[in-house]
């Protein structure tokens, strides 16, 4: 369980055990409630995590609402975008083993995380991490209930696939942008699980190519 529960949930456990205590216990009903449901919605479950090369793995729990070629920095990049309702998990995952290059936060607005227009105006936290083979950027949107974006790494940290990196609380969304030949395992409607869940592989060509390059570069060096 994510350490937020607590701060959720004890004030009110304590103020609904006032209220038992001074007006009856169905006063305290709805207030008690309500901290259980903080204490569930703060859940985080441990995941297996597969050690397919070149696999990505999904960084959220929720409903893939798009699967779509787009271009970004000048290049085709293949975006899936996972919605979290209030229901799901919301501990995020880093989809890929690697070292975190760059974490770019950018305020904005909080519209509906449904919304296509939320993957650009909305507040979010962009990370990119890179490994010998793989690049992927991953986005965390705020959306219209979410006020908050947790990042708990930083730039230069080493990260494992699966690997907790944050959360975002209550509704929100979360975007992955990969390679445009990344293999696709996934379509819109399905339902995923951070860290279990595979989007994508990665051709092993371009695996190669990355690590090629590296050995080139020690070996000049």
């Amino acid at each position: 369980m994510v350490r937020d529960a607590y701060y959720y949930a004890v004030p009110l456990l304590a103020a609904a055990a006032l209220l038992g205590w001074l007006a009856g216990p169905l006063w305290a009903l709805p207030v008690g409630l309500l901290a259980l449901f903080f204490l569930w919605f703060f859940r985080d479950p441990e995941r297996e995590v597969t050690d397919a090369p070149g696999a990505l793995v999904a960084p959220a729990d929720g409903k893939v609402t798009s699967v779509a070629q787009v271009m970004s920095g000048g290049l085709p990049q293949l975006r899936i975008s996972i919605f979290l309702s209030v229901f799901d998990v919301h501990v995020n995952r880093c989809p890929i083993a690697g070292v975190i290059r760059s974490v770019v936060y950018q305020k904005g607005k909080f519209l509906n995380a449904m919304n296509a227009a939320s993957a650009e105006q909305n507040e979010q936290n962009i990370v990119t991490v890179e490994n010998d083979g793989q690049r992927v950027v991953f986005k965390q949107i705020a959306g219209l209930l979410a006020r908050r974006i947790v990042f708990t790494k930083k730039v230069g940290d080493r990260v494992e696939r699966g690997e907790r990196v944050g959360l975002i609380k209550f509704g929100s969304r979360v975007d992955v942008l990969m390679d445009a030949s990344a293999g696709v395992q996934v379509r819109v409607g399905d339902r995923v699980k951070g860290g279990s869940s595979v989007l994508a592989y990665v051709p092993a060509a371009q695996q190669l190519v990355g690590a090629g390059a590296e050995r080139t570069a020690q070996g000049a060096s």
